[in-house]
């Protein structure tokens, strides 16, 4: 335009920034992070190298009905857990990220506690709470229900640890939704649970299951607040601690060595699975 100011068309789409072949920042920023990944690959081999070296014994180990079904029972336990997660903990991240109330410091202290509370505390309170004579548990107990060593207990107690995990990252994807994309569709008549369902929901479906995902890992993990509340039947976790109580560090690091493979493994299908989600919606 002739004697005004140029303005920049915003249809054009400008030059991403691209990172030098070599550059000095990323290569010391990347030095200092192997430092974390060498720790964990160190600890992970003083496992794997002892229990590769005798594959018969691991096989054997493998091959236990015991072992089976404890993996069995706690990577169901996981998932139930997550899909009660998924169905209570994101309407509560929506309203946390959307809604503003005079509370709201105090119930973001309720959803972060479990964050820093020992794990022993946590299962005390899951105990206390789910007990035959607990506030929860005991109309459940006139119900048949109980959660006293019963797979409900152990879920009750991953539920417990896992919520900050799934809540607060699925609040994060929230937070990345423009309000003004639900208003637009508020206007063209939907209400707001249509809203909710074809305009926000979708938009947050990585960080569900980037979140589900870390909170499922959290879960199958716990051992103290299960324990405390179902010793029996046995998680994994629970499993590891009475074959190293009973038959010593071999018969529990074969155990451990299984668990750290299946997870492994899941967790690389899992994130392999979101990268190639990302990318399609990036070349959309």
């Amino acid at each position: 335009m002739p004697g005004g100011i140029l303005k920049e068309d915003p249809l054009i789409e400008k030059p991403a920034f691209r990172v030098p072949r070599y550059d000095p920042l990323i290569a010391l920023f990347s030095v200092a992070g192997s430092l974390l990944i060498l720790m964990t690959a160190l600890a992970i081999l003083t496992i794997a190298i002892p229990e590769l070296a005798d594959p018969i014994h691991l096989l054997s180990v493998a091959g236990d009905p015991a072992i089976a079904t404890a993996f069995l029972l706690t990577f169901s336990a996981g998932c139930v857990a997550v899909g009660l997660l998924v169905v209570f903990g994101t309407p509560l991240a929506y309203v946390m990220n959307r809604v503003h109330f005079r509370g709201k410091p105090l119930v973001e202290s309720l959803i972060d506690i479990p964050l820093v509370l020992p794990h022993t505390v946590a299962g005390l309170m899951i105990y206390l709470l789910f007990m035959s004579r607990g506030l929860i548990g005991a109309p459940f107990a006139e119900a048949g229900v109980f959660f006293e060593d019963a797979y409900p207990g152990i879920v009750a107690a991953m539920v417990f640890v896992s919520m900050p995990y799934y809540v607060n990252g699925v609040r994060e994807g929230f937070a990345k939704v423009p309000v003004r994309l639900e208003n637009v569709a508020r206007t063209l008549g939907a209400t707001a649970w249509k809203t909710f369902l074809w305009i926000s929901l979708p938009l947050v479906r990585r960080h569900i299951i980037s979140s589900g995902v870390v909170a499922w890992g959290r879960a199958v993990g716990e051992f103290a607040a299960v324990v405390m509340i179902a010793y029996f039947p046995m998680v994994v976790s629970t499993l590891i601690y009475q074959r190293f109580s009973t038959g010593g560090l071999a018969e529990s690091r074969s155990v451990a060595f299984l668990m750290i493979l299946v997870c492994f493994i899941l967790f690389f299908i899992v994130r392999w699975l979101t990268h190639r989600m990302e990318d399609g919606h990036d070349q959309a």
